[in-house]
C-alpha cells in the first residue's frame, strides 16, 4: 500500500512524502523519565507544554486495518500475553478504542486538516494547556488541549493528544480526542481513543511497529 495522496494545506497542496522526515523516528534516545512515562508512570513536575509542530505531518486511522483483519497478528500476540483475555475479547477492545470517522488528518504551521466522512475541513488551533487524567489502573496519562479559533470552522471545536509523552518531542503515533460540546467532555472518554501513524507508512510497517511494542 504505497500511497502518493496529496493533501491541501493553508492552500497549499503537499505530498504526503514531504511530511516523512522524522515522523517515525523516535528522536533522541528516550530518557529514564521518558520511558516511565510512557508507562504511565510520571511526577506533575516531570510535564511540560508542548506546541502543536510535536504532531506536524500527515496522518492515517489505524481502524481500517482493525476492521479488515490485518491487525489480527498483533491482537493474537496481546492475547497470548495475558491469559485472561481471549483473542476475541482484544479484538473488541480495540475495535471499539480504534473507531473513528476521521481517516486522515494534516497537521502544519498550527492548522489542522481533518477528513471525515469523505469531508474535510480546517481550522487554525490554539494551545490550551495539558490535563493530566488518573486511570483506575493506577497509571496516568496526559492530554495535551487545543481549540479551534474559527468559529465558523467545521473542523472540531475541541481536540485533545495523547501519545504517551509529556514533554516537547516529536510524536510518531498518536490517540485524539475531538469534539464540539467542551474538553472537559472529552475528558471522559476513556474506551474510544482513534490512533493515528504517519500516512506514509505502509500496513505492514504499522502492523510490524504494534508487533513490537
Amino acid at each position: 500500500m504505497k500511497i502518493k495522496k496529496s493533501f491541501v494545506i493553508l492552500g497549499v497542496v503537499f505530498s504526503s512524502h514531504a511530511f516523512s522526515h522524522a515522523h517515525h523516528s523516535h528522536g533522541a534516545p528516550l530518557t529514564a523519565t521518558e520511558v516511565s512515562a510512557a508507562k504511565g508512570i510520571f511526577n506533575d513536575g516531570d510535564i511540560k507544554d508542548r506546541p502543536l509542530s510535536d504532531w506536524d505531518g500527515v496522518w492515517q486511522s489505524i481502524y481500517p486495518y482493525a476492521k479488515d483483519g490485518s491487525l489480527d497478528p498483533v491482537f493474537r500476540k496481546k492475547a497470548e500475553a495475558d491469559q485472561r483475555k481471549s483473542f476475541e475479547d482484544i479484538k473488541h477492545y480495540y475495535l471499539k478504542g480504534y473507531a473513528s470517522n476521521i481517516t486522515d488528518i494534516g497537521i502544519e504551521n498550527g492548522m489542522m486538516e481533518f477528513t471525515a466522512n469523505g469531508e474535510v475541513n480546517a481550522c487554525k488551533y490554539a494551545y490550551k494547556g495539558y490535563k493530566v487524567l488518573n486511570y483506575v489502573s493506577g497509571k496516568r496519562g496526559v492530554r495535551y488541549l487545543f481549540e479551534c479559533t474559527d468559529n465558523k470552522s467545521a473542523a472540531p471545536k475541541f481536540v485533545q493528544f495523547s501519545d504517551h509523552i509529556i514533554s516537547p518531542r516529536k510524536s510518531s503515533h498518536f490517540h485524539i480526542f475531538t469534539g464540539n460540546v467542551s474538553q472537559d467532555a472529552l475528558y471522559k472518554e476513556l474506551e474510544n481513543w482513534p490512533t493515528f501513524f504517519p500516512y506514509q507508512l505502509t500496513k505492514q510497517e504499522i502492523v510490524d511497529d504494534l508487533m513490537h511494542h
